[in-house]
């Protein structure tokens, strides 16, 4: 009976995680360029009390025995890079990618993390930076008496400047890919850093090898989908609430069997 209790355990901490993984998608349904997780989940060890094809006591053999599984477990909060809606800003410093690959920033420490939100600003230095004024990789800046920004889907940054009329080239955003990019290691603030599961990183300008292209006054928008949300909510609380009555049950079972010796 104690089995049964324990096996019940590992099902309401699972689905426990589950409804953490779902909540945090839904919290995040407006963030720009989240990306949405999805718990998944493995059986634990089997008991093998008789194991399949084992000899029986007429001479025959068991064609499946008795196995009896001890649980689940979780095994990953795997991400989807499935793209986001594409909202339309007007701002010319909002960018998004069209396909795949990550902008790249630097961070305090000189390390290169990676977005998909292309939210960005211009800080006082005029340097393009994201909204906690980490600059953009390789950097940019926009000089002070530009009067207009222009973003090419190739990645080219070029502004007018009083006076001239052709357009200025400033630098070039490169975008980064990975082989598997649901390897890497989100840091928050829409942020992601390059592990050994994720690969090294390919960079280089947006449109070539595999990479997206860029599009300037728009923004990638989060791709969780709020009714399938709500939808794995519901199955996660059912599973829950069914666990825990497999939890009740055994507890109640073992109020039969102590009652007994009275």
């Amino acid at each position: 009976m104690l089995r049964s209790l324990f096996t019940a355990s590992t099902g309401m901490y699972a689905q426990q995680l589950n409804v953490d993984v779902i909540s945090h998608n839904l919290a995040n349904v407006n963030t720009t360029g989240f990306k949405k997780g999805r718990a998944e989940f493995q059986d634990l060890l089997y008991q093998n009390i008789i194991p399949p094809g084992a000899p029986s006591d007429d001479g025959t053999q068991y064609p499946t025995g008795i196995q009896i599984g001890i649980g689940v477990r979780p095994v990953a909060v795997a991400k989807f890079f499935t793209p986001g809606d594409l909202v339309n800003t007007g701002n010319s410093l909002d960018l998004a990618i069209d396909g795949e690959g990550f902008f790249q920033v630097t961070l305090p420490d000189g390390t290169i993390a990676y977005t998909r939100a292309g939210n960005f600003r211009i800080d006082r230095d005029g340097r393009i930076v994201t909204n906690d004024g980490y600059p953009i990789e390789p950097g940019i800046t926009v000089p002070t008496d530009a009067t207009a920004i222009t973003v090419g889907a190739d990645g080219r940054v070029t502004v007018l400047q009083p006076g001239t009329v052709a357009p200025v080239e400033i630098g070039t955003i490169e975008l980064a890919r990975f082989v598997n990019p649901g390897g890497l290691r989100a840091i928050g603030k829409n942020l992601f850093l390059e592990t050994d599961a994720s690969g090294a990183p390919v960079t280089g300008a947006p449109g070539t090898e595999g990479r997206g292209t860029i599009i300037q006054g728009f923004l990638e928008m989060s791709n969780v989908n709020i009714v399938e949300e709500l939808a794995n909510l519901i199955i996660a609380q059912r599973a829950f609430d069914i666990n825990s009555k497999a939890v009740q049950t055994s507890d109640e079972m073992l109020q039969t069997v102590s009652a007994l010796k009275r």
